[in-house]
């Protein structure tokens, strides 16, 4: 019988960022669903103060030299990878010198919001897909954490569902407490369109502020799970309605069997159709 294949596309994970509840779980959560038998693949975000030689990043050649273009501008795409040894683990970085060489992750040290986390969110989540694509991996499971990633739910159920690596892959969005009070760029619908996604699909996205781009993420995925003890309340209220299945936060010593079974039973069910 063939292995379950997870695909973890994390927003943080330590000791590549500094201790936080989202990058425990990042670090944590991979290893181990491996160590319950499953096969897994971890992706993350190469943020400009991720420091490459103490961690031993090393760029993966064959991965690596393609073009994503957004707004008609091409971006190459630099794929690189580091492994935590301890723990049998190979993290996946997406990276690129326009978006990722600020020695910051989503704000300045002013703590004001960078101008283009849109455009960078949009390069993660086609370059994590694109990546998948090239390794001919094709995951069971997708499961998002945090923001950054919410834009995955919505390439792969539009873009690339007709590909027959995502065909039958279902989307689990984590939910945490990450919000942000600033605005993305008004024109982030816009820059997401690519054949498979009209404008219809961008309704959440007309005003692209934290809990439209939760939202719009919950509307594209099949299934949730809640990743931090609270959460912003019009999230809960829009999730109540959503009549998707949710797994209710887990406490730290058990998390990983409860998000375990909680695959399972996911991949058990029908999907839903958005």
């Amino acid at each position: 019988m063939e292995k379950t294949r997870i695909l973890f596309v994390n927003q943080e994970i330590m000791p590549y960022l500094e201790e936080s509840h989202m990058s425990t779980i990042g670090r944590q959560l991979p290893q181990g669903i491996q160590e319950r038998g499953k096969e897994i693949r971890t992706f993350m975000p190469r943020y400009g103060n991720i420091n490459e030689r103490r961690n031993q990043l090393h760029e993966v050649i064959r991965l690596s030299g393609m073009n994503l273009i957004i707004e008609d501008a091409d971006h190459p795409l630099i794929i690189k990878v580091a492994s935590i040894q301890q723990a049998r683990l190979q993290i996946y970085f997406i990276d690129n010198e326009h978006y990722f060489q600020r020695k910051a992750t989503l704000s300045n040290k002013q703590g004001k919001f960078f101008e283009d986390n849109d455009e960078r969110a949009i390069f993660y989540a086609r370059g994590v897909l694109e990546t998948v694509k090239k390794l001919g991996w094709s995951p069971d499971i997708v499961h998002c954490h945090g923001w950054f990633s919410s834009l995955v739910p919505i390439y792969l159920k539009k873009a690339y569902i007709d590909n027959p690596l995502f065909s039958d892959t279902k989307v689990i969005y984590s939910i945490y407490d990450d919000d942000f009070t600033e605005e993305l760029s008004p024109g982030l619908g816009k820059k997401i369109i690519m054949e498979g996604i009209t404008n219809k699909d961008l309704t959440h996205y007309k005003s692209p502020n934290y809990v439209n781009m939760i939202k719009a993420a919950i509307h594209y995925s099949d299934a949730m799970i809640i990743g931090s003890e609270k959460i912003n309340p019009e999230i809960e209220d829009y999730l109540k309605k959503a009549n998707k299945p949710i797994l209710d936060y887990q406490d730290m010593d058990h998390y990983v069997d409860a998000y375990s079974e909680y695959y399972t039973k996911i991949l058990a069910e029908e999907p839903i159709i958005s």
